[in-house]
């Protein structure tokens, strides 16, 4: 136990006795390239399937989360969450889950 109140962190020398054998430590593996925001042929869902990209529309490039693909006779569609300035005219944003086209959405 520390004098912070028993925190799980443990005591400075704990610590930094922790970083040094991690330094020391051969690297892991890197990690996995980014994803794209380019259509995945694979059909997937959940948390590991979400991926940051961008949103090209009237309002500009806008943050958003890819959940998933499809495909459809038109194309490819990303179903994404984004912000869009709320319609109520508050000058505050809301949060839409919508299917764009891939054309309108960038890799993060």
């Amino acid at each position: 136990m520390n004098k912070r109140g028993g925190h799980p962190y443990g005591t400075m020398a704990e610590r930094i006795a922790a970083t040094k054998a991690a330094a020391a430590s051969p690297a892991p593996d890197p990690a996995p390239a980014p994803a794209s925001a380019a259509p995945s042929p694979e059909p997937g869902r959940g948390p590991d399937r979400l991926r940051h990209c961008w949103v090209r529309d009237q309002h500009g490039r806008l943050p958003a989360l890819l959940l998933e693909w499809r495909r459809t006779a038109s194309g490819w569609q990303g179903r994404v969450v984004h912000p869009v300035p709320d319609p109520a005219g508050v000058g505050g944003w809301i949060l839409v889950e919508e299917w764009l086209p891939a054309g309108t959405l960038d890799q993060a």
